[in-house]
């Protein structure tokens, strides 16, 4: 085999992505899993050590030839030791020992990182931010995850909980609550979710026509992508919709640009996809709340890795640890 692989692993509640990624950050073969999170997460990593099995064996390649698994997974991560210290849709609490069981499984060197933190590695070391040491990569899906990269490193925190930018408090009082038991988040205003949220209240409030109003008259409900739609059609709900959670995501990257002086700012996640309706208005209102200096050299710009930020991530754990 012309590269030996790396095997990066992105842990979701419900899937769990995994892919054959050679030094350059190249994947050579992907696939997916179901998650089975019974009996407290205790069949995990059985079946990810016999999804990697199953597949050398169909590919007629050898272990050997493996230099070891990285993995995103959700919630905080110790990563000294390898241990989850709690992820509640998975089943594992109380510091879960992941690298432990999972090199058991499989005889593998196991590298383990949170999976927003994953996805911003992907980003940096083959994706939008490619060359650059200085980002900050946030997620923007069902919640709100976020990986800030310093000098080409992670920055984990003193318990692996920095990056948490979902968490960032946008309303200081009578804001929704959030999964996390505060409320206010940002994850309760920029997620798919807090979109949807936002978008209900106002047709509650204002909306019996335009766009959104047959929709959920139709559907029995609306999607994130329903709002981007129409209010690329001009709707003025779903506009007004736009641009609450566009002001909310440039306040709050302002600040954390303000602080890290990044080089560059990637957006990821479903609702990323939503393109340049979005990415615009962000940039507007980050250009009003940044400082001069961080506002000249700070980018923002769309992920374009997609759904394979972490499992390229993960690979480049093992890829920086063994120094390839």
């Amino acid at each position: 085999m012309e590269n030996q692989w790396i095997v990066g692993v992105d842990l979701g509640g419900t899937t769990t992505k995994l892919a054959f990624v050679n030094t350059n950050g190249e994947i050579a073969h992907k696939w997916e899993i179901h998650t089975d999170n019974s009996d407290e997460g205790l069949n995990i990593t059985t079946n990810i050590a016999k999804a990697i099995d199953e597949k050398l064996v169909e590919l007629g390649i050898s272990k050997k030839d493996l230099l070891g698994i990285g993995m995103g997974a959700p919630g905080p991560v110790n990563y000294e030791k390898g241990v989850i210290i709690n992820a509640v849709n998975l089943g594992w609490k109380d510091h879960y020992p992941l690298k432990e069981r999972l090199e058991t499984e499989t005889a593998l060197l196991v590298m383990i990182e949170n999976d927003a933190n994953c996805a911003a590695l992907g980003e940096m070391w083959n994706g939008a931010g490619k060359g650059a040491k200085n980002l900050v990569c946030v997620t923007l899906g069902t919640g709100v995850g976020g990986g800030v990269i310093a000098n080409g490193d992670i920055v984990r925190g003193i318990n692996g909980a920095a990056g948490e930018i979902g968490h960032i408090t946008a309303i200081p009082s009578g804001g929704a609550q959030c999964n996390c038991g505060k409320t206010g988040c940002l994850e309760t205003i920029t997620s798919a979710t807090g979109i949807v949220r936002i978008a209900k209240e106002e047709l509650v409030k204002n909306g019996t026509n335009g766009f959104l109003a047959e929709k959920l008259a139709e559907n029995g409900t609306i999607s994130a992508k329903d709002v981007f739609d129409a209010a690329r059609n001009n709707d003025t709900l779903a506009s007004k919709v736009v641009d609450e959670v566009a002001f909310h995501l440039g306040f709050v990257l302002a600040n954390i640009a303000n602080t890290l002086n990044p080089e560059l700012i990637v957006l990821g996640g479903g609702v990323s996809r939503a393109g340049t309706i979005l990415l615009n208005q962000v940039k507007e209102k980050f250009t009003k709340f940044a400082f001069s200096p961080v506002k000249e050299s700070t980018d923002i710009a769309l992920a374009t890795l997609g759904n394979d930020a972490g499992v390229i991530g993960a690979a480049w754990l093992i890829k920086n640890h063994k120094k390839i």
